[in-house]
């Protein structure tokens, strides 16, 4: 049987949209009534490009919602935490310090050719 029932929506705006989700309940009183659906949340990704791999330990929930969520369910206790995967992390710090030691061992062979003109 298909509900092709008419009710009135309470909020919002008259169209049916994604955001406007309803779904007719009958009350204890017997009349018709519209029930909002809040959409459903998706979990936090990898903020690296090409990676969007899901982030362990954080809640899944709609921005506001999200906002209010402790401090714990929202981040974890990690550089990049609650930013970054694990791997897209880890490869960060790594690449970072092999930079820095390219540096490093830039400046000692250029010392060493200073000494060998003198």
């Amino acid at each position: 049987m298909v509900r092709e029932i008419r009710v009135q929506y309470r909020r919002r705006h008259c169209y049916r949209t994604k955001s406007n989700k309803v779904k007719v309940t009958k009350t204890p009183g017997g009349r018709l009534v519209a029930h909002y659906h809040a959409k459903k949340a998706g979990s936090a990704v990898c903020g690296e490009p090409h990676c969007r791999a899901k982030l362990a330990g954080i809640k899944a929930a709609r921005p506001k919602a999200a906002r209010r969520l402790k401090g714990r369910e929202r981040t974890v206790s990690r550089a990049y935490g609650g930013v970054l995967c694990m791997n897209c992390t880890r490869q960060k710090v790594i690449r970072a310090f092999l930079i820095e030691e390219q540096q490093i061992v830039k400046k000692v062979v250029a010392e060493a050719a200073r000494r060998k003109r003198k």
